[in-house]
């Protein structure tokens, strides 16, 4: 495919990528429409606010964004964040603090926020990616309850054409058949089954922009904050993982900075026209990415074939089986989720300390609904048994002169809080001689409480009349130690 590419052309109007990034983004637009319109409803507002938001999300995102072929819209962690100001303050409310939050974004994303991505370890990364996939299927399976029967084949149906379709053609995107025909058998048949249009009305019109209905007084400001930075915090932070997740499943590189901003610069714009604001949505990006979109034009397609969908072709819409679509996330869930890792192989060579951060992620995931909880959670409980691990490495070792006038104690590893603690014991401040040497050239100071430790070691022997020495210093720990040494204790 690449060698079809014009120098100097964009790859999305090479005839071949145009073609599977629209498609893509077709079934990505058609998957959007039933998850904004639950999205609204968890956040307490009209569908059409969910469905505003999706389209706009979409549309700013392809263009502003960072992360090619990334799908951002209306998605539940939003409408978690925003329902209790939506419920108790109303719809006007929601709307500032949807531009507030992308107002912080972009301060956050200029500031460099997205360079903390570095410290989220990979068993935090897989952990996030299995709880991803498991929360998918879990939201498929009201789905299936009391329904009537004839849902069951429907969905089996749907899920046999899309395992077996792409082994005799690739030409159109499986899922996209399967929704069709779906359709098209439960028209034809006269099946009574829950469809799209069950969920909600979808809207006749384009958003128009306007200014939100608040008071703009500091009482206003003070009241939308708390949640406009919660707002803030967990859309960047499920961004930044999915675009991450896309890096990984592309073998490319994306702009984290650039995300960052495009991200606070799509929920200004869905603001100013009426929608509840979102984030990266991981399941429909998994959609559009196994579907083989790569390029900015398949989540440019979605954004404006949602409003197409619902505008022009509102009443066929309404008429897709919910069947169709549970059918297309089942597969997608079961495609996310990183079978390897849990594969008794692997389990077998992981440390325990790796799996059990991946299980805590997972879990913490799972019992809240919420990505970035558990994301944090893990990353946390990852860098703590991270510490404990690089705390065993400092040791110290004696050597005494043979004439006994003076010992050398050699300290290795990396000395910071959770090392240096024990530093302090390992010296025999009686029975040394008065001379004592620490050679800290296997070692790197990190921290003040290193520094600390050291200084409490030369107390230990000044109050005994022995003198101290410190030695082999490397020059990033000489500047610490020498700014430090003797300023952390109140006595001086």
């Amino acid at each position: 495919m690449l060698s079809s590419f014009v120098p100097g052309r964009p790859a999305w109007l090479t005839p071949s990528v145009a073609r599977t990034e629209i498609l893509s983004g077709l079934v990505v637009a058609l998957a959007l429409i039933p998850e904004a319109i639950s999205f609204s409803i968890i956040a307490g507002v009209d569908p059409s606010v969910g469905l505003f938001a999706s389209f706009t999300m979409a549309v700013v995102i392809a263009i502003a964004g960072g992360r090619p072929a990334m799908i951002s819209a209306a998605t539940g962690a939003i409408a978690l964040v925003v329902a209790p100001l939506a419920r108790e303050h109303g719809f006007g409310y929601l709307i500032a603090t949807v531009i507030l939050g992308g107002l912080i974004q972009i301060v956050l994303g200029a500031l460099g926020v997205a360079r903390l991505m570095r410290f989220v370890p990979r068993s935090v990364m897989v952990g996030f990616v299995n709880a991803l996939a498991i929360l998918i299927f879990m939201a498929q399976v009201p789905e299936l309850i009391d329904v009537p029967w004839v849902v069951y084949p429907l969905v089996g149906g749907a899920l046999a054409l899309m395992v077996f379709l792409p082994r005799l053609t690739r030409a159109v995107p499986a899922p996209l058949i399967s929704i069709v025909a779906l359709t098209a058998l439960t028209i034809g048949a006269h099946l009574a089954v829950p469809t799209v249009g069950d969920r909600g009305v979808l809207p006749s019109s384009l958003p128009v922009p306007g200014l939100p209905d608040v008071p703009f007084t500091l009482g206003t400001l003070t009241l939308i904050a708390p949640y406009a930075f919660g707002f803030a915090l967990v859309g960047l932070m499920e961004s930044l993982m999915t675009a991450k997740l896309v890096d990984d499943i592309t073998d490319t590189h994306s702009s984290k900075t650039r995300e960052s901003i495009g991200q606070g610069l799509a929920n200004i714009v869905t603001g100013f026209f009426g929608g509840m604001g979102g984030c990266a949505m991981i399941g429909q990006t998994m959609i559009n990415v196994k579907n083989g979109a790569r390029t900015r034009l398949s989540t440019f397609t979605a954004g404006v074939l949602l409003m197409v969908l619902c505008i022009v072709f509102g009443p066929l819409v309404s008429q897709i089986p919910m069947a169709a679509l549970v059918a297309v996330m089942i597969l997608v869930s079961f495609g996310t989720f990183d079978w390897h890792s849990v594969a008794p192989a692997t389990l077998r060579r992981m440390p325990a300390g790796e799996i059990g951060v991946m299980v805590i992620t997972v879990a913490v995931v799972v019992a809240t609904h919420n990505l970035a909880i558990g994301v944090v959670v893990g990353s946390l409980t990852g860098l703590v048994i991270f510490a404990r691990r690089v705390a065993h490495l400092a040791q110290v070792t004696s050597c005494l002169d043979p004439d006994g006038e003076q010992v050398v104690y050699a300290v290795t590893g990396e000395l910071f809080f959770a090392s240096s603690n024990d530093l302090v014991s390992q010296f025999d401040y009686a029975n040394d001689p008065a001379d004592v040497v620490i050679d800290l050239t296997g070692a790197h100071i990190w921290d003040a409480s290193s520094v600390a430790a050291l200084d409490a070691v030369e107390a230990k022997y000044a109050a005994r009349g022995k003198t101290v020495r410190i030695v082999g210093l490397n020059q990033p720990s000489a500047r610490m130690h020498g700014t430090l040494s003797g300023e952390l204790s109140g006595s001086h």
